[in-house]
């Protein structure tokens, strides 16, 4: 990407956290303790799926999908953090924001896609266990993750040109811990009013579809476990989704708190203080699901 002209300069500062030198190494490995354990344990989800054929199911397939995009997405933001909290060195490239932020929406639009496959697959499994098999088939499987992969590149790389050609002139100082949006859009002297659309457009897309389809297809997973006759019955396919809908309210909740209010007035200082949602509901727990055939 090339910087537009009229930006006085081809690199940002990123302002992160200002801790004092006491909190310094505490905060580094607090940080550094999430990443690991964010790391090595969705490592250890995929390797005991490849390795165990008897996981080698729908729900396992999809979950092996979530723990590589928990390692990408978190990845994308947590190395560049803790090379700041121990570093006096806060540069970053034009070229190297634009590709952080370019990764950080493909794969937090790819988290919203897969949840809402998840989602889908609980309801398949619960609404129609007789023809699960054949509903979620290999294809199927292949097909709804390969849409969530492709469209999470896609959906963001028209906002990601329109962003890297604006004239960043007002200051080059990033008041996050990594090249978020809306603090991005705070340095441009140029209109961003036809970006700020796309930006809720795209909102509307796909957070807003993948969240109404996710809650639809709760609506008839409930309706479904309340006609199972025994109570145990009823507990045993509810606990199939507990944890798929922890992580959706987890992920949902944290999404609504940082980013759903007017930009001119969200404050950055508090996203700060807000952890991101891949150092929410990535460090959280994998969902335990449990196969249930009435």
């Amino acid at each position: 990407m090339i910087v537009p002209n009229g930006s006085s300069f081809t690199e940002f500062l990123i302002l992160g956290f200002s801790p004092s030198e006491k909190q310094k190494v505490p905060l580094f490995l607090l940080f550094l303790l999430i990443y690991l354990f964010t790391v090595i344990s969705n490592t250890l989800i995929i390797a005991l799926i490849s390795l165990n054929s008897n996981l080698h199911k729908p729900m396992y397939f999809f979950l092996c999908n979530m723990s590589f995009l928990d390692i990408f997405f978190t990845s994308v933001t947590a190395p560049t953090l803790l090379h700041m909290q121990l570093s006096e060195d806060k540069r970053i490239s034009f070229r190297a924001c634009m590709t952080q932020l370019y990764f950080y929406d493909s794969f937090g639009a790819m988290e919203y896609m897969m949840l809402t496959a998840m989602a889908y697959d609980r309801y398949q499994a619960i609404c129609n266990p007789l023809t699960y098999h054949q509903n979620m088939s290999r294809n199927v499987c292949y097909g709804l993750a390969g849409l969530s992969w492709a469209g999470g590149f896609a959906t963001n790389l028209l906002l990601n040109i329109l962003i890297s050609r604006f004239r960043y002139c007002i200051s080059k100082q990033i008041n996050h811990f990594f090249c978020d949006l809306a603090a991005l859009l705070k340095l441009v002297c140029d209109d961003t009013s036809a970006v700020e659309f796309l930006i809720y457009a795209m909102g509307g897309l796909i957070v807003l579809n993948c969240f109404l389809l996710t809650v639809t297809s709760y609506v008839f997973i409930v309706i479904a476990i309340f006609k199972i006759a025994t109570r145990e019955g009823r507990f045993k396919a509810f606990s199939t989704c507990t944890s798929h809908l922890t992580v959706v309210i987890l992920f949902y909740g944290m999404i609504a708190l940082l980013y759903l209010k007017p930009l001119s007035s969200n404050s950055l200082n508090n996203g700060k203080v807000l952890f991101p949602p891949e150092f929410i509901h990535h460090s959280y727990a994998k969902p335990s699901y449990i196969h249930v055939k009435e």
